[in-house]
């Protein structure tokens, strides 16, 4: 019997570790902030859709990309919100009239906005539109001028994200934006990683095959650029120096879908997740908004909040104290306390 009480007095050493082991790492757990606790800045006249936020290289702004084809400018509370800028397209096509019809309805013919960044030296501001293409516009505003609306032979279909440098994404060679969710169910994977020369106006594909691309970013060093997978729920390293110039790895797995990537200050990035995997439209009413990952792709901190906010990007201000919200079905524009 003594060994049989040795045995068991073991046993229950080993249960009280493996116990404390939850309690342990908690302190390694990513913090938690509270997205549902927020400012809003009301977008004009039931406008929606802010779904990419910039600020130029005076911290004016916010910029945001909306739903009818605009790019505007928030100028405090006396200014408010004011056009920007819009594409050749939808001059030509009347689109400020009132329309009777959804925004999704012209946005082929209007166009839609998705990524915004600026190119910090010239000022300039590019627009990835879904539906015109790669365009730019200048520091006072007006109607962009389209850069590319092809490369390698191939429309862009899907121009989704940009850094101000510039590359940027075509989230699909098949499908447009009108058909994103066929993108993600017949795992679609002809989307690009491009890049457009600002000297010479030419357009390289840098990695073609890719399932979903969709957010983009530039790393701190410049080596690498990282790329939100919506459908596969990753972020894929692409490296742009040589030894290892031209070759992608998967840089982070995440737990919901992603949609853009922005750095944050201190050499990692925000990812908005527009819906977690697996989540039910049951249950808590909470869910991931967005993570932050670390320079090495491990998660440093996570924003959760209600079901009905389904964030597209985030923007860290102010040393980290704030962070901008957009999102593709919002009418305004979140401001999160850090």
């Amino acid at each position: 019997m003594a060994w049989i009480t040795s045995k068991l007095a073991t046993l229950a050493v080993l249960l009280g570790i493996l116990l404390l082991l939850p309690a342990a790492g908690a302190a390694s757990v990513a913090s938690t902030i509270d997205g549902s606790r927020s400012q809003r800045l009301e977008l004009p006249d039931s406008l929606v859709g802010p779904e990419s936020v910039a600020f130029d290289a005076s911290g004016a702004g916010p910029y945001v990309s909306i739903s009818d084809g605009r790019v505007l400018k928030y100028g405090g509370e006396a200014a408010g919100w004011t056009t920007f800028a819009y594409s050749p397209s939808y001059a030509k096509n009347n689109c400020d009239a009132t329309s009777e019809f959804p925004a999704v309805a012209t946005e082929s013919s209007c166009g839609r906005p998705l990524g915004l960044r600026f190119h910090r030296n010239s000022g300039n501001l590019y627009i990835a539109d879904a539906y015109m293409g790669l365009m730019r516009m200048g520091p006072n505003g007006g109607e962009a001028t389209v850069l590319a609306t092809e490369a390698g032979g191939a429309p862009l279909r899907f121009t989704n994200g940009v850094t101000g440098d510039v590359y940027f994404t075509d989230s699909s060679t098949t499908y447009t934006r009108a058909q994103h969710q066929m993108v993600t169910t017949t795992g679609d994977s002809t989307g690009r990683v491009m890049r457009y020369n600002r000297r010479t106006g030419r357009v390289t594909v840098l990695q073609s095959g890719v399932t979903y691309p969709n957010g983009i970013a530039i790393s701190a060093d410049r080596t690498h650029l990282v790329v939100a997978l919506t459908g596969p729920c990753k972020l894929m390293r692409y490296w742009i120096p040589e030894p290892k110039a031209g070759t992608s790895k998967v840089f982070a797995d995440l737990p919901g879908y992603p949609d853009n990537v922005r750095p944050d200050e201190k050499g990692g990035y925000w990812v908005a997740l527009h819906r977690e995997k697996n989540e039910l439209p049951f249950g808590d009413d909470s869910h991931l908004l967005a993570v932050k990952v670390g320079a090495d792709g491990e998660v440093l901190q996570v924003m959760k909040g209600p079901k009905n906010i389904r964030p597209t990007e985030l923007v860290e201000r102010d040393g980290g104290k704030k962070i901008y919200m957009g999102s593709v079905e919002l009418s305004y524009v979140g401001i999160v306390s850090a």
